[in-house]
């Protein structure tokens, strides 16, 4: 892992959709800096630094005005990179932790303080060794008030994985969908798998994110716009967008964060629904206090 990676564009461009004001980025990451917070030893990927210097400038070229900074596989439960971004931002941010099981309430409580509002479950197995579900299910259950579990999984797992889910007490955000199969359409089956999900419970929420991940057609991802705005319009209210910037090994593509903002009002085509998916959404389970 001596090699390290840039993930991200360069010289992204300006977006032709302009958010509305307040919008949040409501997924995206920092990377370090290494000097200042350390990598950890199991980190599957050594990225080049990203730090909050870069994601508050990238945020103003791109037009939002707040970030939902959700901590990186890179940095294991070390907590301390990402809680140093949302403490720079000057109240424009919050975070998604990801924690050892055996966390404390106490530790929990400096999270919170910390700007913490949610805690991350990972079960990708090129992320992470051990998934834990039932340390995963004690922890959620600890959760200070108005948390919620953030949790990230590809498509074959989701059967394996609804107990689980069925089980955490508090909401649940899925991210990028739980990585369908976006050229099956809106009507494949890992579609269907999942609004078969979304319909078990009414607080479980999903970002409509990363067409960069999830569309081999690439840029401009019409097989991720033609999948995904049918669930934007069936369920406007359990629906957060963000870039995922700086794109977690992802460096074979580097793709343009001005095009990913430009895909939002192709899944969110009115106002109103821009609306719920950039402010009054995120700002539901990041800003209620």
């Amino acid at each position: 892992m001596s090699e390290r990676i840039t993930s991200w564009h360069s010289n992204p461009s300006k977006p032709k959709f302009s958010p509305p004001p307040g919008a949040v980025d409501a997924h995206c990451h920092v990377f370090g800096p290494e000097v200042d917070f350390p990598f950890s030893p199991k980190a599957k990927y050594h990225p080049e630094d990203a730090g909050p210097d870069m994601l508050f400038a990238l945020r103003d070229h791109l037009g939002f005005s707040r970030n939902v900074v959700v901590q990186a596989s890179c940095h294991g439960t070390d907590n301390a990179a990402t809680l140093n971004a949302i403490a720079q931002s000057n109240g424009k941010a919050r975070g998604v932790a990801v924690v050892d099981p055996a966390i404390s309430d106490t530790e929990l409580q400096k999270l919170h303080e910390g700007g913490m509002r949610g805690v991350r479950f990972n079960f990708l197995k090129r992320l992470v060794d051990n998934a834990p579900k039932d340390q995963f299910l004690d922890v959620a259950g600890r959760l200070p008030k108005g948390w919620h579990v953030v949790i990230y999984f590809e498509a074959d797992l989701l059967e394996e994985l609804r107990p689980f889910l069925a089980a955490i007490p508090v909401p649940v955000v899925v991210d990028h969908m739980g990585r369908p199969d976006v050229t099956q359409g809106p009507d494949g089956a890992d579609m269907k798998a999942f609004r078969k999900l979304l319909k078990s419970r009414d607080d479980i929420w999903f970002k409509p994110t990363c067409p960069d991940r999830l569309d081999p057609s690439g840029d401009p991802w019409d097989a991720f716009a033609k999948a995904v705005a049918p669930l934007v319009a069936d369920y406007p209210d359990r629906c957060i967008w963000g870039t995922d910037w700086p794109h977690p090994n992802q460096q074979t593509i580097l793709p343009d964060d001005g095009h990913l903002v430009d895909m939002i009002p192709r899944i969110a085509p009115t106002a109103e629904l821009q609306q719920k998916l950039l402010v009054n959404n995120p700002d539901r389970l990041y800003w209620a206090d």
